[in-house]
């Protein structure tokens, strides 16, 4: 059966996997036991139906922006009616996860099998998120991987307050060899971009990497120090949650000795894509820009499209989320909440900064070659975004745009109408996409 994700709206209302931030901290802590105890007890109770209860063990950071009886006709709508209800508890294992209390509480539902209950806990063992995401599986490499032919080391992006962990894959030889530094989507991203059981950068990394292009990745901000941005979110922007950081990767590539100096690119998906121009214009050395799935319009038109796309195909009545999410959108539009008020889990600097920025403009501005790909399966970045960039540039020489009928938002094969159930199915990056972008990269060095 075929794995499922909950909705996007209930990404955003609840402060789940694809939050920015972490929250706020209680001033009264939960009784004292584990966290993995306390799970269990939370999991217990969504067995029992006993939503309120539930709510009991979240943070001010989700209560503030949900309602018990949301958060129950949330579950019910998103989970229930996607998965089944819980039918038991198989196991559970904790971690740590960018220094906060992890715990993962595999189940059994009544319509999918296993699947894991993720919670996120603070230093008080309240909850900062509650998701539910496959149990996890091994990473297995795509059919169009050599792993003898390159080797990955460990490196340090960036310097001081936010040095991040990253990986730089490296193939065999004495060089000089192109690089690309991997720039992530909205949310706390790993390193890989890990969504449910799939890693679309690294399928990116170890891909272009057999084709001799070495490939930079690392933790993304928001995931590495959750804790910290939180504590400067009245100035947050999406300089401090991306730009900085891709800029810091391109000057570790620049050092490595393999390294051509004047073949570094930067890929950036989705939010990343949006972002790749603005990174360009403040960083001399970037000799090109790779668009996955890039929006050219606002974030929050995508997140209001994004709502109504998945609450038609839900098939039942969502018409108070979408009040709900139209009325955050002309928040946004207006600038018209307060500087300790989070829209959409961000504040109005991170607002106010991306209003004023258009990608398409900036990205003619910098007149660096651009490799713009689109799939057209994706409903989150959807034709609308990539028929801007093709009127802008589609009589450009040193611009290739190109889209692919079957891939969706990860650039993953898959049929039928596009939902967000098919995150959940295991697949890879479609060798198209590593080998259009492994040739684009060849051609810029015959030029």
């Amino acid at each position: 059966m075929e794995r499922r994700l909950v909705s996007l709206k209930m990404v955003l209302l609840m402060i789940l996997a694809g939050a920015l931030f972490a929250g706020c901290v209680e001033e009264q802590p939960p009784a004292e036991k584990t966290t993995e105890e306390l799970a269990v007890e939370i999991v217990t109770l969504l067995m029992e139906q006993q939503y309120i209860d539930v709510y009991g063990y979240f943070n001010n950071s989700i209560r503030s922006q949900i309602t018990a009886n949301q958060f129950q006709s949330l579950w019910e709508q998103q989970v229930i009616n996607t998965y089944g209800t819980i039918t038991g508890i198989i196991d559970t294992r904790g971690g740590n996860e960018s220094g906060y209390q992890t715990v993962y509480v595999t189940c059994s539902f009544s319509q999918e099998g296993s699947m894991d209950v993720k919670m996120i806990f603070d230093a008080q063992q309240w909850v900062l998120s509650l998701t539910v995401v496959p149990t996890e599986v091994p990473y297995t490499p795509p059919s169009y991987v050599n792993q003898s032919l390159f080797t990955e080391s460990m490196v340090t992006v960036g310097s001081g307050a936010w040095t991040l962990p990253g990986t730089l894959t490296l193939p065999k030889g004495p060089g000089p060899f192109p690089a690309v530094v991997l720039v992530h989507g909205s949310g706390p991203n790993d390193q890989d971009e890990t969504i449910g059981p799939n890693k679309p950068f690294k399928d990116l990394a170890w891909g272009l990497a057999t084709q001799g292009i070495v490939v930079l990745r690392y933790e993304k901000r928001t995931k590495q120090y959750p804790e910290e941005v939180t504590a400067m979110l009245q100035n947050f922007t999406g300089q401090e949650e991306t730009i900085d950081d891709a800029i810091a990767a391109v000057s570790v590539l620049y050092i490595v000795p393999v390294v051509n100096q004047s073949q570094i690119y930067v890929l950036g998906h989705s939010l990343g894509g949006m972002l790749a121009p603005r990174i360009a214009s403040q960083d001399h050395r970037i000799a090109g820009l790779i668009i996955l799935a890039g929006n050219t319009r606002p974030l929050e038109d995508l997140i209001l499209e994004q709502t109504w796309y998945l609450a038609n195909l839900s098939g039942t009545n969502q018409s108070d989320q979408l009040a709900q999410t139209r009325e955050l959108v002309q928040k946004i539009k207006t600038l018209n909440f307060s500087n300790d008020e989070l829209v959409f889990n961000a504040p109005k600097s991170y607002w106010a900064d991306l209003a004023g920025y258009d990608p398409v403009a900036t990205a003619e501005s910098v007149r660096l070659p651009l490799l713009i790909l689109q799939g057209l399966r994706d409903y989150q970045v959807t034709m609308d975004d990539f028929s801007r960039w093709n009127q802008t540039f589609y009589a450009n020489q040193s611009v290739m745009l190109k889209t692919y009928p079957s891939l969706n938002h990860l650039f993953l094969n898959g049929t039928g109408t596009p939902t967000n159930t098919e995150y959940m199915i295991p697949g890879h990056v479609d060798e198209s996409v590593i080998l259009d972008i492994a040739s684009w990269i060849s051609q810029q060095s015959t030029r």
